[in-house]
């Protein structure tokens, strides 16, 4: 019994030594390891006597879990300190600046076409979408275009490999397809915008291989010229943010529409910019005319019970001139200084009650 008080004493006071959890671990092992002090009182319990192993058993067991219970408070102890030592040298000084932020932006062309949505949802169209990988028939055959006509040649449109049928897939060079699918697909009364990507063959600084569009139709009895030019000079007058639009239609070509016209806006050329709404030049902006009747016809649709008009415009065009950008082929450079320069705020988006730009 004297040597497990002295063991004790001794056990106790190293584990009151231990100047850190390192230190505490080597007591542990050294008094309750598999080849403790303590640990091996108790393999000799096995060669006393019943009476003998009932006494020292006890005490040597006491003794196991008096150390034990030491060893935790210590390390309780020791871990504290460790922690409130870290909490004191890793402090964080909440009274620096943050770092800034790099801030995003819409793109000028996809806020040009934002606001051209708007601006065509407030007068009554719905927004039409259909695939970029059009065929022959949505692209070309529906909207009459001629078998020889020279946007069927490769010199002017993206086509894919001749399929074993014959046929060729193209990438599409305007989003007419959406409205001949609309056609088909829906009974009039129709009138929508179709907005997307399109693809030319062509480069330099007011066009690019990869463009924007947006074109609109209106398919009902009784449609007229009139009808297409209140809306198209409503549509300026709103987009420019000027009510000081003079417009003009030329007489013009195109195989979907009959009579066709390009539309001519006002403006001053002066000083290196172009300013819509003043001056005596004239700009083209934009193509349209009367659905033709052979489009309706290859639709479904009876040309002499429905008429309608149609119009298509360049997003990104329009966004050069609305915004003063002079070059098209900047936006696809990927310039972050330009993105700032030209960068509209993602939280002012585009509407009728707080404004378009």
């Amino acid at each position: 019994m004297t040597d497990l008080n002295t063991l004790e004493s001794d056990v106790l006071a190293q584990v009151a030594g231990a100047a850190d959890l390192q230190a505490l671990d080597a007591v542990r092992v050294a008094a309750v390891g598999k080849t403790g002090s303590i640990s091996g009182l108790l393999k000799t319990l096995g060669a006393m006597s019943p009476e003998e192993r009932k006494t020292q058993g006890a005490a040597i067991n006491a003794l196991r879990d008096k150390v034990a219970d030491a060893i935790a408070a210590k390390k309780a102890g020791l871990e504290a300190a460790e922690l409130d030592a870290r909490l004191a040298s890793e402090t964080l000084d909440l009274s620096l600046p943050a770092p800034l932020r790099r801030k995003g932006s819409v793109h000028p062309t996809m806020q040009t076409m934002d606001e051209m949505i708007a601006i065509f949802a407030e007068m009554g169209f719905a927004v039409a979408e259909g695939p970029d990988i059009e065929d022959d028939f949505h692209n070309f055959t529906a909207l009459n275009f001629p078998e020889k006509h020279p946007a069927r040649e490769m010199h002017d449109t993206f086509f894919f490999n001749t399929k074993e049928t014959g046929e060729r897939m193209l990438l599409r060079t305007h989003t007419s397809p959406v409205q001949v699918r609309t056609m088909v697909s829906q009974k009039p009364p129709i009138r929508i915008i179709a907005p997307g990507r399109t693809y030319r063959v062509d480069n330099d600084a007011t066009h690019t291989p990869v463009f924007h569009q947006v074109e609109g139709l209106v398919i009902d009895k009784g449609i007229h010229m009139g009808h297409l030019k209140w809306t198209l000079e409503t549509f300026l007058a709103r987009f420019f943010e000027t009510d000081a639009v003079t417009t003009q239609f030329r007489p013009h070509h195109f195989p979907f529409t009959e009579p066709s016209a390009e539309m001519d806006v006002q403006c001053d050329r002066s000083g290196g910019e172009i300013k819509i709404g003043q001056g005596t030049s004239w700009l083209e902006i934009l193509g349209c005319g009367m659905v033709h009747p052979n489009v309706l016809r290859a639709c479904g649709i009876d040309p002499d019970e429905y008429q309608g008009f149609a119009f298509g415009m360049g997003v990104d065009r329009l966004g050069m001139l609305k915004y003063g950008m002079p070059d098209l082929r900047d936006m696809w450079s990927s310039d972050v200084r330009w993105l700032s320069h030209y960068g509209f705020s993602a939280f002012a988006a585009p509407n009728a009650a707080s404004g378009l730009s």
